[in-house]
């Protein structure tokens, strides 16, 4: 116990020594929110594999694939490669987008097109959806300090003060640099998890797919939000504004294929071991799966388990970081008033950080469903990238019935429970694209005769 608090006292003071040094700095709306388009290829590739693999993975995935296992491999697998894609084909097209039109927030990417109310509508549905997937974070970072004698609401108020402390001071460059740090260490402490667990428990159980759990139906409405993952969540978007130039985003990609396919192999390798443990009777059987990576920790050596424990607080404050930082930005942005701006988006970091720590306290979910509910919820902007690279036509009306259409049909499909709900959201946000479009066109029309 008195290990690991020596252990946070030197990560905080490193991080908060991080972010004051960046704030010395005078800093516009660009400077604070995107690292004034500055940031090279490596900081870049690990803020944002560090903001992509959160305490999801280590919390959520492990206890995922000790469940239910391989499919819960094929998950994540296929989540990233459909980045890798989506990255190769839009990825330069949104950041020439942002470097061209001055673009700070993600929402502005719409805002030409389909106006500022669309803008704005997103921003409010961005907040709504993304306040869960924040509470992810936290809720991961209670469970892991919950095995040093710390307890979970004490955790949640611990992660929530680091987070707002941070972002609040360092702006995009300090997160960056942070998460640039904490990437590396994420990595090497998993890969001393996976061999731990592999000596103690000598194989794996991968279970067949599909299998009782992992039903074909199951398997597509659980992953088909993650597949849009790159371009349906802002923080992840808004990580495409901050890169240097074209060279830097192709060797960006390059690494972050790299770190995601190692992250993923050995974090789901760490599941399948447990669940081989179990059944040889090496380690116990758990019933709530959030909690696999609490018993593994709990019978490595002070040693091993303070840095596997560190790393994933590191993934849960990076994510949370960028998470609040981005939502701050589409809830503040004004070129008229940049520096006042910038202190708005301040103020609105508090306000956020404080509605993410109340939400984890309910700990409502586990991670993962927590985490695909908030990214069926952001599958109505697909529909609106559709729109802006492959049609002249759209206005006001396609934006509005899109975002409003799309948010009112992912909540009615999951309050039903519909086994594809992700599928039937999608469908229905590209329904009422198609009905807004035909409004935009017919007052288009009515207007040129």
């Amino acid at each position: 116990m008195k290990s690991f608090i020596i252990l946070i006292t030197i990560y905080v003071i490193a991080g908060t020594s991080i972010a004051l040094y960046v704030m010395k700095k005078k800093q516009s709306q660009e400077d604070y929110f995107i690292g004034g388009r500055g940031i090279g290829w490596l900081v870049t590739a690990l803020t944002y594999s560090a903001t992509t693999y959160s305490a999801f993975m280590m919390v959520g995935l492990v206890g995922l694939s000790y469940s239910t296992g391989i499919g819960a491999f094929l998950f994540i697998s296929a989540y990233l490669v459909s980045t890798l894609i989506l990255l190769s084909v839009y990825g330069k097209k949104i950041w020439q987008l942002g470097k061209d039109y001055n673009l700070v927030s993600p929402m502005e990417l719409f805002g030409r097109k389909y106006g500022s109310v669309t803008s704005g509508i997103g921003t409010i549905i961005s907040v709504l959806a993304l306040i869960p997937y924040t509470s992810v974070q936290l809720i991961g970072l209670g469970i892991i300090l919950g095995n040093f004698g710390i307890s979970y609401t004490s955790a949640v108020i611990l992660a929530a003060a680091i987070i707002c402390l941070w972002s609040f001071i360092g702006g995009l460059r300090g997160v960056a640099l942070t998460d640039a740090l904490q990437g590396f260490f994420m990595l090497a402490a998993a890969i001393i998890a996976v061999w731990w667990a592999g000596k103690h428990f000598g194989g794996v159980e991968l279970d067949r797919f599909p299998n009782k759990v992992w039903t074909p139906l199951f398997f597509i409405n659980l992953t088909l939000p993650w597949c849009f993952f790159a371009l349906t969540n802002p923080q992840v978007v808004q990580r495409l504004f901050i890169i240097k130039d074209k060279a830097d985003f192709r060797k960006m990609l390059i690494l972050f294929g790299l770190f995601g396919f190692l992250y993923t192999a050995i974090v789901t390798t760490m599941g399948f071991t447990a669940k081989h443990g179990t059944l040889i009777g090496l380690f116990p059987q758990v019933a709530d799966r959030d909690s696999v990576i609490v018993g593994l920790l709990s019978r490595m050596s002070a040693w091993m388990s303070l840095p596997i424990a560190l790393s994933i607080i590191f993934a849960s404050v990076s994510t949370s970081n960028s998470i609040i930082l981005t939502l701050s930005s589409m809830m503040t942005r004004d070129e008229k008033r940049q520096r006042k701006s910038v202190w708005f988006g301040r103020g609105f970091i508090i306000i956020l950080t404080l509605l993410v720590a109340l939400f984890s306290l309910l700990r409502i979910s586990y991670v993962v469903e927590l985490s695909v509910f908030s990214s069926r919820i952001l599958l109505c902007v697909i529909p609106l990238f559709f729109g802006l690279f492959y049609l002249k036509t759209g206005g006001k009306f396609t934006g509005l019935f899109t975002l409003l259409g799309g948010f009112a049909a992912s909540l009615l499909f999951g309050y039903l429970k519909l086994s594809l709900s992700s599928v039937y959201t999608l469908a229905a946000a590209f329904l009422f694209f198609f009905i807004g479009m035909g409004i935009d066109n017919f007052i288009k029309k009515r207007r040129l005769t």
